[in-house]
């Protein structure tokens, strides 16, 4: 395990900034991870925070990112922002990343990645993390959230609890 250091930055947005920091390892290996947290969140989560902390540890650049919009196509162009940010950032030459989120974050991930494939036809997405992804609504097992999943063609990550509201379990 190696240390990392932790650069805030103000990523372009239209005419507003969204707030990040990049977790820079000691030794930075080839891929990344841009993260985003949920509807009520910001990108110091505890959750995030103790993710970006393990993974910059072992090597991999992490970019946690806020975006206090509530509407799912707001967010998804600000990730997708996000991700156009890092690609094109002269400082640090990745060959991929990973893309992830709590709850919300987790569906504005999907969203991005779904409309990345489908515009750019490229692989610089090389797989998904979903912290507590919200497949429904609580207690609204029957209207799905699954309209972006069916179209993602790399490696997907679900975590949840067993007491997540949003993600039923089944036996």
């Amino acid at each position: 395990m190696g240390g990392f250091t932790e650069v805030k930055v103000k990523i372009p947005f239209g005419n507003k900034y969204l707030d990040a920091i990049f977790s820079v390892p000691d030794k930075i290996l080839t891929h990344g991870v841009i993260l985003t947290h949920g509807a009520g969140g910001d990108m110091h989560f505890s959750h995030l925070v103790s993710l970006v902390a393990y993974l910059a540890s072992r090597g991999l650049l992490c970019l946690r990112f806020t975006c206090k919009g509530l509407n799912i196509a707001y967010r998804t162009k600000a990730y997708k922002t996000v991700v156009e940010y890092l690609k094109s950032s002269g400082e640090y030459k990745l060959s991929g990343v990973f893309l992830g989120g709590r709850s919300m974050g987790s569906r504005a991930a999907a969203s991005v990645t779904r409309q990345i494939s489908q515009d750019d036809n490229e692989d610089f997405i090389h797989g998904l993390i979903f912290l507590s992804y919200p497949l429904h609504r609580p207690k609204l097992q029957s209207k799905l959230r699954d309209e972006d999943l069916f179209f993602i063609k790399c490696p997907v990550l679900f975590v949840s609890g067993s007491e997540d509201e949003m993600c039923e379990q089944v036996s």
